[in-house]
Formats: structure tokens, C-alpha cells, sequence
């Protein structure tokens, strides 16, 4: 499962994002442990509801990810949270305040997002210098013990690391890939993580909310450090409509301006910024939509429904979501009104040519509703 860390200074509207994201109400913590609060999020897919409509299954189980909120670091803490607790973090979304409200005083008694951004990046960059560091002391001892190519590679790879944290910039700035990532894997970087800017303002800037991110000096900020995006919320509008029933809550938001909540934009980009895409599996008993990363092939797929099915893969029977629906859109009323449209879909994009037989090494693509076929 996709797991995504909260960061961010107090009173940034943190916890109460988590809170919302997650439909949770747990009581914030007063003390400094390093434990965090779990919970899960639907990722929203409107594909997933047209094919639940068509196939009618007993269950639907969207995408998920999980959000994790940890405690804030003790006021003599050295630094503001602790650093550790977001290494197993596939992502970070950075809580950044950017309303003003004088019952709720900012902990460095001003507004400006783009310091309050560069402040926890900061400590990221730190915390992975000192994890470089301490490796770099590791390896210089190991390699006159026992030089070997690999770890001369790592030990290149490190230094490289090092310079550009020494100068303040995340290790995202490298752009690593294929064999540098794997070896710095094990590391869990902090400024390597996909950065989710959420950028929390405040009811009178929602007209303008899609120059937020300009107008809080955010987007030249955003592109110096790589792999970052930003997302627009206003918290105390989103509490607001948590409380409403879907209709109330649609309608509210139109008033706004707004075609869907700011949670479901959070959830939405989250999942975009770890490179998920996700395929379906339809049925009577359960349509489902899979997590996956992009160009994953089927055989790997596969393995995200059951190890089984992934080891005795035969092949796939894929079709694309577009010409599912469109086949279900063409078809006659024959036959009683209850009954789902969605099977004799799937029948007629056969008859039409439309489902493919791939096999193991097949990318699967954003979309696909796919039949596994494999030994038991």
C-alpha cells in the first residue's frame, strides 16, 4: 500500500488535514512521542464508479493510500519533527499555512510559505547529510578491509550526495535512476521523496486559488528543489463540507466555483506523484481498482491481486476502460431491465476484436481491465 508522511510546522492545519483525508477524529497528541496516527484514504476514480454501475457487484474497493501523521517534535527538541519516523514514507506532503488568523498564531509569528517550505526542506537535507556521513565513515573502513567495485560504486554514488547536500540541496535535485537508486534504496533519503506542497489557505483566497501557489512565492521555490508539485486547500471550508451529505456537499462546492473537494485533489495528486497508475478487475462479486507503479508488466501485476496468480501467470486478457464503456453505451435494452449491462460489454468488445491476449512482459497501462489467466 502507497504510504504518504504529513510534515509540517504547528498550527499549519496539519492534523486537521489528516484528520479530514482520513475521516478520522482522534484527539491530537500533547506529547512528543515518535508514534504516528494511520489512516486510510479512497483514492477517487470515477472509472471505478461507471464499472461498478455497469457490473452491479456485490462489492467495490477503490485504490487507496495511507496517510501517516506524525507527532510533532518537543519544543527542546534540535529539530522540528522527528526525521526518523518518515523514513518507510513512499512521499511527503508538506503542510504549508498560508492563511492568516490571529487566534491561531504562527510559531514564527508571520505568514510566508515559501520560508516555512524552505525551513522543514532544510531539515530534511540535514538529516540525510548526517545519514551520508555516517555510511561514507562505513565505507572508507570497509574498502581497506576489502575493496570490491560495488562498493566503490556506492562510495562514489554517496559522495556525490554529499557535495549536493553540503550546498543545501535535496538529493531529488540528482534526478538518480536505474542502478543509483537501488543502492541508495536501503537509505530511505528524506529529500529524495516526491514532495507534495499542500498548500493550506485561507476562505477569502478561494476565488483566486488557482494563483496561490504564484501568489505565495511557491512556484520558482517549487522547481529548485525537483519532484515536488503543489495542491491548494482551505481546511476550514473543507470541515465544513465534511459535514454535508454528497448533494449538500456538490452544491456547495459549486457555489465555490470548485468541481471537487480539495481532500479529493490531495488524494488524486498524492497518488500521481509516486507514478501509480491503476487497473481494474471486474466482476459480480467485486470490481477493484489496483495500485501499481507505472510501467509495470502484467506478470508483476499480476502479483498485486495474489503471489499465486502472479507465479502462474499464463497471460492477460486486457481491454481498454474507453472501449468497454463505449461498447456498453452501444448496446440494445434486449433482455430485463436489472440486468447489468457490463458482461455482455466484455462480450461484445471480444466479438469486436477489442480484448487482447498479452503476456507476462506487457506494460500494463493507466486504465486497463484486465482477466488473469493463470495455473493453479
Amino acid at each position: 500500500m502507497l504510504r504518504a508522511g504529513l510534515i509540517g510546522l504547528p498550527s499549519s492545519g496539519k492534523t486537521t488535514l489528516f484528520q479530514l483525508l482520513t475521516s478520522t477524529r482522534e484527539a491530537p497528541r500533547t506529547h512528543g512521542k515518535a508514534e504516528a496516527n494511520v489512516g486510510i484514504s479512497r483514492v477517487p476514480d470515477d472509472r471505478l464508479d461507471e464499472l461498478t454501475a455497469l457490473f452491479q457487484p456485490k462489492r467495490r474497493v477503490p485504490a487507496t493510500v495511507e496517510f501517516a501523521d506524525m507527532a510533532a517534535a518537543r519544543s527542546d527538541a534540535k529539530t522540528l519533527f522527528d526525521v526518523v519516523a518518515y523514513r518507510n514514507a513512499d512521499a511527503l506532503l508538506h503542510v504549508v499555512r498560508a492563511f492568516d488568523d490571529p487566534a491561531v498564531p504562527h510559531p514564527k509569528s508571520s505568514i510566508d510559505p515559501a520560508r516555512d517550505a524552505q525551513l522543514i526542506e532544510e531539515e530534511l537535507v540535514l538529516a540525510d547529510l548526517g545519514v551520508a556521513e555516517r555510511r561514507l565513515d562505513r565505507l572508507e573502513k570497509d574498502l581497506k578491509k576489502s575493496p570490491s567495485p560495488e562498493l566503490r560504486k556506492e562510495q562514489d554514488l554517496l559522495l556525490r550526495c554529499q557535495a549536493a547536500l553540503e550546498t543545501g540541496k535535496g538529493l531529488r535535485t540528482l534526478g538518480l535512476a536505474g542502478d543509483d537508486l537501488r543502492r541508495l534504496r536501503g537509505f530511505q533519503f528524506l529529500s529524495a521523496k516526491p514532495l507534495l506542497v499542500v498548500l493550506n489557505i485561507g476562505e477569502a483566497a478561494i476565488a483566486g486559488s488557482d494563483r496561490a501557489v504564484e501568489s505565495a512565492g511557491l512556484r520558482t521555490w517549487l522547481a529548485t528543489v525537483g519532484g515536488a508539485a503543489a495542491v491548494v486547500v482551505c481546511a476550514k471550508i473543507e470541515l465544513e463540507i465534511a459535514e454535508l451529505g454528497p448533494a449538500d456537499a456538490q452544491a456547495f462546492l459549486s457555489d465555490l466555483g470548485l468541481s471537487e473537494s480539495g481532500l479529493d485533489r490531495v488524494i488524486r495528486a498524492a497518488y500521481d506523484l509516486l507514478g501509480y497508475i491503476s487497473f481494474f478487475t471486474v466482476g459480480d462479486d467485486e470490481c477493484r481498482a489496483w495500485s501499481i507503479p507505472r510501467s509495470t508488466g502484467a506478470q508483476e501485476a499480476a502479483g498485486a491481486i495474489h503471489s499465486d496468480i502472479q507465479r502462474g501467470f499464463i497471460r492477460a486478457e486486457v481491454v481498454a476502460y474507453d472501449r468497454l464503456i463505449a461498447r456498453a453505451s452501444s448496446l440494445t435494452s434486449r433482455g430485463t431491465g436489472d440486468e447489468p449491462r457490463g458482461p455482455r460489454a466484455l462480450v461484445a468488445c471480444r466479438e469486436h476484436g477489442e480484448i487482447r491476449l498479452e503476456g507476462k512482459e506487457y506494460e500494463v497501462m493507466d486504465g486497463d481491465v484486465i482477466t488473469f489467466r493463470h495455473a493453479t
